[in-house]
């Protein structure tokens, strides 16, 4: 079985769509519109369309999309009377094939509240659950629900690759240095996005791995974060809900 290719696909003003082709499939993961998968395909046969949850910005594509190629469109159960066109509710502790290759699915809900993760051999599309060095804002869910969506995927390998829905990644940064400045994995991952951006460069895809090291919204055990929020002694779920507070307000 040949490994899946993965190729992002810019879309909108910061979005990302993304290609997994393998033998005899191609698959493109949260689709906003459908000029900027089309030119990606060059002439390749659609045969699925993922979404990670309802928002237009991750599903607007859908319904061309599928005209053109027939594309068997796949989201979440809980949420499939909000993703236009759905073929197949996937929900957690039910896998899911793409050909030969098989797919967990992880419900994160808290960005919204039928949110799911695509996890593929050593990849994982969160959309818009976690991003590099954030995470979604709380539209459909609370601090806790968030918290727990993010420790499901903390669970994946440290060397699973992560591919999210926006370029956020400079702003993360730039917001996760008021919080950690004395992180040195941070301060280099700082330096090392500043620069491919200035290239005009994905910051995508990331690892769980560098998440752990450098992403606020999972390190609410860092003495110097909780420091920062003066909430020394408070719980995980307090911290976290004051990191998404300011976030919000950056």
């Amino acid at each position: 079985m040949a490994p899946l290719r993965i190729e992002p696909v810019g879309c909108l003003a910061d979005n990302y769509a993304y290609l997994v082709s393998g033998d005899a499939v191609c698959a493109v993961v949260d689709p906003s519109e459908p000029g900027p998968v089309e030119t990606a395909l060059k002439g390749r046969q659609l045969t699925h369309i993922l979404n990670t949850h309802h928002h237009w910005d991750h599903t607007g594509g859908n319904g061309a999309l599928k005209q053109t190629h027939g594309a068997v469109v796949v989201g979440p159960q809980k949420d499939r009377d909000r993703i236009p066109g759905i073929d197949v509710g996937v929900e957690g502790g039910r896998g899911w094939s793409f050909g030969a290759h098989p797919v967990r699915i992880l419900e994160v809900p808290a960005h919204t509240r039928g949110a799911i993760a695509f996890v593929f051999p050593n990849a994982v599309f969160t959309g818009d659950t976690l991003f590099a060095m954030g995470c979604g804002r709380l539209f459909e869910g609370t601090p806790a629900m968030m918290h727990a969506s993010l420790a499901k995927l903390m669970t994946l390998p440290d060397d699973t690759q992560v591919y999210c829905g926006h370029e956020y990644t400079l702003n993360n940064a730039r917001f996760a240095l008021t919080l950690e400045p004395g992180n040195k994995d941070l301060q280099a991952r700082m330096r090392a996005v500043a620069a491919a951006r200035a290239k005009g460069e994905p910051t995508v895809p990331s690892s769980i791995g560098l998440e752990k090291r450098t992403n606020p919204f999972l390190r609410t055990s860092s003495a110097e974060i909780r420091a920062a929020l003066n909430l020394e002694t408070a719980d995980a779920v307090e911290v976290f809900a004051e990191i998404r507070r300011r976030k919000d307000a950056f």
